[in-house]
Formats: structure tokens, sequence, C-alpha cells
């Protein structure tokens, strides 16, 4: 609503045109429904009060019942085939900024928490006014953070039968129960929200479908109109109900008829007996039921677009009459968009359907007449023909190539092995099949599909397969072309563990899928941190962020010393955003004790200005002499050798024993372990239940440090420390200097050896009043078990049997980032950001 005085500044484009401003159709990717705090929907611009949907790629929020208005304007994130183009212009969306957030154009305040308004890029973050942001350059240059953002050009994705969530590998368990029916009974589910059945004798209300396909679905808006109204009021309001801005000559109201009818809507069954003598006060109470259909034309102008996007040029129109054929169209058209001297045979005209969750393509035969097509359209619906363009495009021969990642294989085997694998459990076709690459130690395969429906059998059937017991896993990957990445670009690869730290990791997946380009956010959960080396496994220059606790990690680094070999930047550097308990690795390189909600794009920029740092990893060979407990009759063979990598710290005897009870607990009772807080008091717990135990550790052990043997004194645990932090935040090794020993560092190529006396130590080294024993340092260690007893790496606990354990120095250093101390300089645009992106974390919450 506006003054009238102030009409003239009102630029914000109305939902029915919404359709006719998409540059290039991409569908949305709507995750499960939800409810968010201070969103507006972008379709009717009123609040979100009930569960509502949100894109998890841009910033579109939208009512249940308003999906089906939305159109396909989504961020183009790959290129498809489809309109692919190398310059990126901004890609605007309207309101849900900050009441804080400032225009670029005239610096002020643009953004609102009462009403939906202001205009913000969704790749380079500047916001403006509605009436301000037409004078912003069309190109977009991808803001501050362009240096870490995957460029959308260089990314290639073939993914015509996946659903966006499969794109972007966005897992599903949340999402079954919401989407299996909102496409059947949406718009039925929320319609009534806006209009109560009128209880006002002077108004009726009526039920309006827009085609066959709603009476089908029984999708309806109602409508709530005077009694006593002309035929043009009712289908005014009918038309807007739909957000149908056409001149509403062009339609009539039908009433049903007994055969359209479903047969278990008594109301509509009821309301079809338009001549019968129905008593008043029943016929009050029953919404009547109408169908909006177009009148039937002899000749009308429709819009071509060209499949090849060029500036200046978005469509031509043309008059087509009974007589024209989409033959005669892309004659008339090819000249008006300067190819006159073409063959026509090299062309094709393609009807696009831009829905919000789908952008549906087909092809038209030469012979078809136009004007029949286009009723057909309005007749299934008259909102789909809103959100109906036909594109003219050159007959190339297009190539498709669909890469799948399929792990859960078992290791160890030849790519034959494997292809006969594939061939016998999911009946791969070889002649439109090919394994690509293998990753024989991780049982991983990529393979190379030149046929959609294949590739989407083999992706749904991979899902129900088991291979010796073990499920496989399948992800679609994108094929980066890193010869298109500009020189100065070092994108960031990011792994997110939405199990960690309290489910923050849920949020965090949002918000970066948002910040960067989707493609280069891989969630953890859902086939590990190879599909997202694999995917980068070209990219000349990359930098890695792991978000998850010290497990996570240690998990990531242990892939990245796997496939090194196999990647052309080989030593990418690794930041950390620490989720888990611990986090001692994220204390020490800097990054904090924890995420506690700072803002996604702040952490971002930190990562950009971070300082490369070198760090020690370490390799454990665990090799038991005896067999594991348990085996019967000690007829069993000895476990054989195990390796383990290590990155922070080494525990055996207490320490590793309150792990493992911390362990079984939380396997036990998984649900309960999602805070810090809680975490830590069943550390706390278990501890205490430890404190009266004695123990003679240095009994049952004997340790050798650079083949020299060390006399152990009396102590219940001991460990061996990477890094300065141990336990959360704690100081094993201690501050005071010592002769007999180097000051450490993590990349000295050193491991300090410390023991404890037990519980009531550890308890004052995590105090702060006390510090471990020094007992060595060295490179070289090899400890003698004379009985079982419990070991930790890393937090990750089990029972050692007999044996021996030697560590030492692993392969080339890892590059680590340590968070610069530098105060970070808050540029404009920096604050701005913040703001804007700090609305987008709170949104989820």
């Amino acid at each position: 609503m506006s003054h009238e005085k102030c009409l003239k500044n009102i630029k914000i484009p109305c939902s029915c045109i919404a359709p006719s401003l998409v540059r290039v159709p991409v569908a949305h990717c709507f995750g499960p429904p939800g409810h968010y705090k201070r969103k507006f929907c972008t379709v009717c611009r009123k609040s979100l009060e009930s569960p509502a949907f949100r894109c998890e790629v841009c910033e579109l929020h939208v009512h249940t019942d308003c999906i089906l208005f939305a159109c396909s304007d989504c961020r183009q994130c790959h290129q498809d085939g489809h309109l692919d183009h190398d310059t990126y212009h901004h890609h605007w969306r309207e309101g849900n900024l900050s009441s804080g957030a400032r225009c670029e154009i005239c610096k002020k305040t643009c953004g609102s928490s009462e009403v939906l308004s202001g205009m913000r890029c969704e790749w380079c973050g500047i916001m403006a006014h509605a009436a301000c942001y037409v004078i912003v350059t069309p190109e977009c240059t991808f803001g501050r953070l362009r240096n870490m953002i995957l460029p959308p050009s260089c990314v290639q994705l073939f993914s015509r039968n996946f659903s966006k969530l499969h794109c972007f590998r966005i897992s599903e368990n949340l999402h079954t129960e919401s989407d299996e029916d909102d496409d059947v009974d949406g718009s039925t589910q929320g319609s009534t929200k806006d209009i109560q059945i009128s209880t006002d004798s002077s108004k009726q209300t009526l039920k309006i479908f827009d085609g066959n396909d709603a009476v089908k679905r029984n999708q309806f808006r109602l409508i709530s109109v005077p009694r006593i109204a002309k035929n043009e009021e009712v289908v005014e309001a009918a038309l807007r109900a739909y957000y149908i801005n056409d001149d509403q000559q062009e339609y009539e109201l039908q009433t049903f008829t007994q055969q359209v009818l479903l047969s278990d809507d008594v109301i509509n069954r009821n309301d079809a007996a338009e001549d019968s003598n129905l008593g008043s006060v029943f016929r009050e109470s029953v919404p009547e039921a109408w169908i909006i259909r177009a009148k039937p034309k002899d000749e009308e102008v429709i819009r071509i677009y060209p499949a090849w996007l060029k500036v200046g040029m978005a469509y031509v129109s043309l008059r087509v009459n009974k007589d024209s054929t989409v033959q005669t169209v892309i004659k008339e058209v090819l000249p008006l968009l300067g190819r006159q001297t073409e063959c026509l045979q090299n062309f094709k005209l393609v009807e696009v359907l831009m829905g919000s969750k789908q952008v549906q393509r087909m092809v038209l035969d030469n012979q078809e007449l136009i004007l029949n097509r286009l009723k057909d359209i309005r007749k299934t619906s008259i909102r789909q023909m809103n959100q109906t363009r036909f594109y003219i495009v050159e007959n190339s021969k297009s190539i498709v190539q669909v890469n799948l990642f399929v792990g859960g294989l078992p290791p160890q085997l030849s790519p034959e092995e494997y292809t006969n694998i594939l061939k016998e459990e999911l009946a791969i076709k070889t002649n439109v099949v090919s394994v690509s690459h293998v990753y024989q130690a991780q049982g991983a395969v990529v393979l190379q599909i030149s046929c959609f429906s294949e590739a989407e059998r083999i992706y749904m059937l991979v899902k129900d397969t088991v291979v010796n017991d073990k499920p496989l896993n399948a992800v679609v990957i994108p094929a980066v072309m890193a010869s298109k990445i500009p020189q100065n670009c070092c994108p960031l690869l990011v792994f997110v563990n939405p199990k960690s730290g309290g489910l923050k990791g849920r949020d965090l997946l949002y918000s970066f899928r948002k910040l960067l380009n989707p493609h280069q956010v891989f969630e953890l959960t859902n086939g590990g941190p190879l599909p997202g080396f694999h995917t980068f496994s070209k990219v000349p220059s990359f930098r890695v962020l792991v978000c998850g606790g010290d497990g996570t990690v240690g998990w990531v680094l242990g892939a990245l010393e796997e496939i090194r070999h196999k990647l052309v930047c080989s030593e990418p550097s690794v930041a950390i955003l620490p989720l888990g308990t611990g986090n001692d690795l994220g204390r020490v390189l800097r990054w904090g004790a924890g995420y506690s909600g700072e803002d996604p794009y702040s952490i971002l920029v930190s990562v950009d200005e971070a300082d490369d740092v070198l760090m020690d990893r370490w390799t454990i060979l665990l090799d038991a002499e005896e067999p594991a407990e348990g085996a019967e009759n000690g007829v069993a063979e000895p476990e054989p050798p195990k390796i383990v990598q290590m990155n922070n710290y080494c525990g055996l005897g207490i320490d590793a024993e309150l792990s493992l009870d911390f362990h079984h607990a939380r396997e036990e009772e998984p649900g309960k372990f999602n805070s810090r807080f809680h975490n830590k008091g069943v550390y706390v717990k278990v501890g205490l239940q430890k404190i009266s135990h004695t123990r003679n550790l240095h009994k049952d052990i004997k340790l050798q440090v650079d083949q020299h043997e060390v006399e152990l004194p009396s102590i219940e645990g001991l460990i061996f420390i990477n890094i300065p932090s141990w336990g959360s935040g704690a100081d094993l090794w201690g501050s005071e200097s010592d002769n007999r020993f180097e000051k450490p560092r993590i990349d000295d190529g050193l491991l300090e050896v410390v023991g404890v006396t037990g519980v009531v130590h550890m308890g004052q080294v995590q105090g702060g009043f006390r510090s471990g024993i020094r007992i060595a340092q060295g490179s070289y260690f090899r400890v003698t078990l004379l009985k079982p007893i419990p070991v930790q790496v890393d937090g990750e606990p089990w029972i050692q049997a007999p044996g021996q354990i030697i560590i030492s120095a692993a392969g080339p250093k890892v590059h680590m980032l340590k968070k610069s101390k530098q105060k970070q300089k808050k540029t404009g645009s920096l604050k701005e950001m913040k703001v804007d992106s700090l609305s987008v974390s709170e949104g989820g919450r």
C-alpha cells in the first residue's frame, strides 16, 4: 500500500511479474518447513508466523501455500548446459535484511524488521533500496570473499533428473517427512489463513481452481466477494488470488460439472448442482467452487527468448495466429535475432516451465500449432502459463556426463574387481557407465555416466545396497573446470560435521552455503571428506576449513594424507572452526575454545587473513603380541598390526580410561550429548568414580625414547603431547623453563612425554594449579605393554592388548592456518555483511 503522492517512488516488482524478470531460470532448493522468526514471505510479503519453507541456497522464504507462486529465480551456482555464461550479474533478493542494513548508493538505512524492504545481492552481499539498486553496475565481482568463492562459471553439473537437494549434497534425513505431501496439498492447507470463510451475510466465499491440474490435486484458493457482485469483479478477485495481472476480459469463470469432480469431494458435488433449489442456509455455509478459464483467442503476441545470453536483448515479441506452427515461429524469429542466414533445421523451440522447485524443459514438435499449445497450458493451469517461457535453442550435440561418487566398497581391490561388484550389485550398463577414478585404500570409486536415467537409477539403488555387511553411499559431485579459475582465486573447501557441537553445524552449513558457492561446502556425514577432496583434485590452489571437534579435524587430515598424491594442490592449508568438546587444536591455532554463534561472514574473513603455520603429525603403530581379550582358550591369532595417525596427543592409562567411559556413556544415550556443558559434566562424573582407584601403570609398561630406556616414576597415566593444549585447554607440560628439554613447538619434530598420578592430579592440571610430570622429549618412541591397557589417540579410546606401540613422525608436516593476531580491518562492506549474515544465522535457530 502507498500514499498517492509516494506512488511514483515505488520500484518494487510485484509477485505477478516476478517470472518475467528472471534472467536465467534456476529452481530453488527447499529444505523441510520450519519456523523462521522476523522473516517475510517473498510472494505475499506477509510475515512467516506458521511453518514455512526457505531455500537452502538463497535468501528466499515463502509460506507453504505461496510456494507454487514462487518462480525459479535462485542463484546460478554452476553451468548445466543451459544459458551458460562467464560474466555474473548481481543476484538481487528483496527483503529479510536486518534493520541496521545500509544502502550502498545513498548510505541510508534500507533494512526493516517490520516489512519486506531493501535489496541484497546474494553473491557479493551489497545492499540497496529498491529505488537505488537499479543504479548499481549489473556485473558482480563477488565482494570481499571473491578470492574464496568457487566461481559458478568454473563448475559444471548436469543434473536434469536429480533434485536440488541431491545436487548440493544436502542430507535428506530431515527432509523425508516434510517433502512427501507438500506437492499435493500445499496450497489447500494454508490458503484459508488469509480469508476465513466469511460470516458476514453480505459476503460469500468461493473456492477457485486455476485449471485441470489444480482440480486433480484439489489445490484451490479461497476468495471473498460481495454476495451481489458483477462477474468481472469475481474474475478480477480470482485472478488476483493467483497473482495474474492479465486483462480480466480475457478470462471467465466456469462452474464444475459433475464429471470433473473428485469422488470424495462432497462440497464440490453439492455445488455443482447449479440450478437445484438448495436451502439458503446450506448455500451460505458451503463455499462455491469455480474454475478460471481463458477465453479462446484467434491471435496473440508471444515472447521468444534466445538461449544464448545477449546483452541488451532479453526477448523478441512475435504475433502468432491460428495457422502459426513452431516452424513458422522459428523462421520469423531468426531474422529478428540477426541469425537470418542460418538454416532452420539448426534450431528448436523449447518450452520452459519455471516452477519454484523444478525447471522443466520440453522441445516442441515443428508442426505443432502454437495457439493450441498455449490453450493446453492454460487449460492445465493459468498459474503455470504465467511461469512458462519459450526459448529458441541451437541444435548442438549435448554431452551428458554425470559424476557419481560411490563409497563403502571393500578396500584394496583392482578397478576390474570394483566394476564386477557394481555389475553384480547394481547391474550397471557398461556402455554408458565407466569407472573414472578408483580410491583403493578408501574403497571408493567415481563413476562417469552418460545417461540421465541410468545415473538416477544407480543413485537410488546404491542407497539400499549392502556389500560385505557395509552399506554403500552415493554422492552427486560437480566437475570443477580448473582452467577457468582466476589466477588470484584460492577457493575455500568447507567440511562441516553437523553432529558436532550441539548441532550448531546445521546452522553453519546453511550460512556457508549462502555466503559461498554451495558446491564448495561438504557435509561430512554424507560420504566423508573424500568427495570434497576429489571435487577439488584439479584446483591449482585451495584452502580447507574444517568445522567440527578434534576428532573431525583428525579425520579430514587423515583423508588428506591418503589422497595428497592425487591432488594438484597437494598441501592445502587447513583452518579450524571448533565445534567439539575439547577443541585443543583450535585453541592452539587461536580459533577459540568452541563456536558460540559468531557471525559466519567474520569467520570467513578471519580464514582469509589467517597465517600459514606448519604442524607435526605422528604415526602410531600398534602391534599386539597376544590375542585380544575374550578369545576362546587363547587359541585366537593376535590382532594384526594397526596404524593410526595422531595430531594432538596420545594417552595411556587413566586418561584413556576416562575417555573410554565417556565414549560408552555417549553410545548408550547419544541424544543427551548435544551440548558442550553436558559433555564436560559427564567427564567430571566418570572421573569422580575413578578417584579412589590406585594403579601402578609404571609397572605395566616400559618406555624407550630415541633408542634409550627411560625409567618411569610412579604414575597412573602416560601422555604424549604434540600441541601445548590438553583436555580442553590445560597446559600439561607447563611453562617453567627446564635445561633438560627444549621449549615445545608444534613444528619442532618432537613429542613431549608427561605423566599424571591420578584423577586428582588431572583435575589440578585442568584447573591450572599444577603441571604434569615431565618425563622425556624425543622423535621416536617404543612403549611395551605387559597387560591390556586403555589407550586413546585424539579422543578416540580403546583397550589395547599387550604388545608394542611405536610412535614416529608421519610424512611431511601439515600446513595449518593460525588466526591472525592483528585486529581485522573493518571496512564498510564488512560491517554491512556482518549485520546481514548474522540475521542469516539467526534465521534458522
